[in-house]
């Protein structure tokens, strides 16, 4: 268990999770108008067209039939799929590329693989665009602080792709806890269970990696598949600045024949003292919705971020809502041109990034013996089934406890027990 811890590249093509399988889709708008008449639409451009690029492509191509964007350029090493960019819009192998022969760009979004982000997000805010960037932000601390200093400088605005922070139930739950209707908030949790095969580590390179070539890219559990699992809980605990986090604890495993983690606790003290415990697998017997629970002295709330799904239960009763989202890129193009307040602000993963930090710098994770891990299915299709870790994600949530000090036999012995 990991002890507390307080020139551009080119893009590549990045096949990262989506928030949710089927994302509702942010309402129709008309061209925005001032007084003097319709605005111009924004002139962006994308970075990265394929993974989770083509989420952005969508989204851009809803933008800009709306009058809203004009998406005049994208850039790939790999050729965009067939019918997939406009016409207009020109196509280069590279960001290099792509900021020599374009001008005016007002918003430069960045969709590509993790170890991609610092360089490519410094370049983009050369270009005196504002920056909407994949998370996670980067793959270390000392290059978050650099962009965040590079973003200051620039006096450009750096939006994070956090997308579950857009969620109309997360001004619900403020408004929940101050009525005081689950009591005083004695901590958060996080839950994350789902599957990943085979293939889903033979996608690219880069796929569960630490590092390559050491370049770091920390491609884990928790910082990439259900990294929105932790970003959500930190926000409803109110950590969203380095200076919001007082320690983060990392408990480490893998299942798969990976680098990283697949399955994992990190557990997060507020400096307000909140426990926040992420208890997170991508080994699970089947998928299921992640959620956010919030653990009051006179009842609960789970919040299920992908379906922005909130259930509060008390001693009264039962009742449920599902609430609307804020697209990211929206808000980030109102943020530019009327002062609209930022969802997800760069500086705001601060919090998120020192889970990372710890994450990065914590020992290798450990291999889960092999008796008590089963596989499913067959060839690429098959994946891995960590034994009783429903169970033992239950306990860690609700006991706020890893999996080391709930002495699983497949974890590493607790600091202090006995070897």
């Amino acid at each position: 268990m990991g002890k507390p811890a307080g020139t551009a590249a080119e893009s590549q093509s990045r096949n990262e999770e989506p928030v949710q399988a089927d994302e509702p889709a942010p309402s129709r708008r008309r061209s925005p108008e001032t007084a003097a008449g319709p605005l111009r639409p924004a002139r962006v451009a994308l970075v990265g067209v394929h993974g989770f690029g083509t989420h952005h492509l969508r989204n851009l191509e809803r933008l800009q039939a709306a009058g809203v964007v004009e998406l005049v350029a994208v850039a790939d090493p790999q050729p965009p799929a067939p019918g997939s960019v406009p016409d207009t819009a020109a196509v280069f192998p590279g960001l290099t590329d792509l900021l020599a022969a374009t001008s005016g760009l007002e918003l430069i979004i960045v969709a590509t693989p993790i170890q991609t982000h610092a360089p490519l997000g410094l370049a983009a805010l050369t270009a005196n665009a504002d920056l909407y960037l994949e998370k996670p932000p980067v793959a270390s601390l000392a290059d978050f602080n650099t962009l965040c200093d590079a973003a200051r400088a620039s006096g450009r605005s750096v939006q994070i792709g956090f997308q579950s922070l857009g969620s109309h139930a997360l001004q619900a739950i403020e408004e929940l806890l101050a009525s005081g209707d689950i009591g005083t908030l004695q901590g958060i949790s996080a839950t994350g269970r789902w599957v990943r095969d085979k293939a889903y580590y033979q996608r690219s390179r880069w796929a569960g990696k630490r590092s390559i070539d050491g370049v770091d890219v920390v491609d884990g559990v928790a910082t990439n598949p259900l990294a929105h699992a932790v970003a959500t809980a930190l926000r409803i605990a109110g950590a969203r600045t380095v200076e919001d986090v007082a320690s983060v604890e990392t408990d480490l495993y893998h299942a798969n024949d990976i680098e990283s983690d697949d399955t994992s606790v990190i557990r997060i003290r507020t400096i307000m003292g909140l426990p926040v415990t992420c208890a997170l697998t991508i080994c699970a017997t089947e998928s299921v919705e992640p959620y956010v629970t919030l653990q009051g002295s006179q009842g609960e709330a789970v919040f299920h971020y992908t379906e922005d799904r909130l259930t509060v239960r008390t001693p009264s009763g039962e009742t449920e809502q599902v609430f609307g989202r804020d697209d990211l890129t929206e808000n980030l193009l109102a943020h530019r041109r009327e002062g609209t307040t930022l969802i997800s602000p760069l500086v705001d993963s601060g919090a998120f990034m020192l889970v990372l930090e710890a994450i990065r710098t914590a020992p290798q994770p450990a291999l889960i013996r092999a008796d008590y891990v089963q596989w499913e299915g067959e060839g690429d299709a098959a994946h891995a089934v960590v034994v009783g870790i429903e169970d033992a994600l239950e306990r860690a949530t609700q006991e706020h406890a890893t999996f080391s000090e709930l002495g699983l036999p497949w974890a590493l012995p607790a600091y202090g027990s006995a070897s």
